[in-house]
């Protein structure tokens, strides 16, 4: 279990390192082109759900518990790309299937 942290007081949120790998990929290419967002995320058994205005002046920090990079699922990060650019902002969706490899036809 990994955790978002934003912030310099320590605001923070724990997310599974698989979905907080696919989550810093979106963050760093939004806030790259200079495109602040929303992110919401569900707090998890009833406490309801914060909300992070991300924006490039605010510090923030991805901390993963695990020592391995995940395997990036490429569709997810489009999906996840698309909330974010949307008019409700970042939400975290469930994980697409991933594609199967492109190559040359069976025969």
């Amino acid at each position: 279990m990994g955790r978002f942290i934003y912030d310099t007081i320590g605001n923070s949120v724990e997310i599974e390192d698989r979905t907080l790998a696919h989550l810093r990929i979106v963050v760093m290419n939004k806030l790259r082109r200079a495109e602040p967002f929303m992110f919401d995320v569900e707090m998890g058994h009833g406490s309801g759900r914060r909300s992070f205005w991300v924006h490039p002046s605010v510090p923030l920090q991805f901390h993963f518990f695990g020592s391995r990079q995940p395997r990036i699922n490429r569709a997810w990060v489009e999906d996840l790309m698309a909330a974010a650019s949307g008019p409700n902002g970042l939400t975290i969706t469930p994980e697409p299937a991933e594609e199967p490899p492109a190559g040359p036809p069976a025969d």
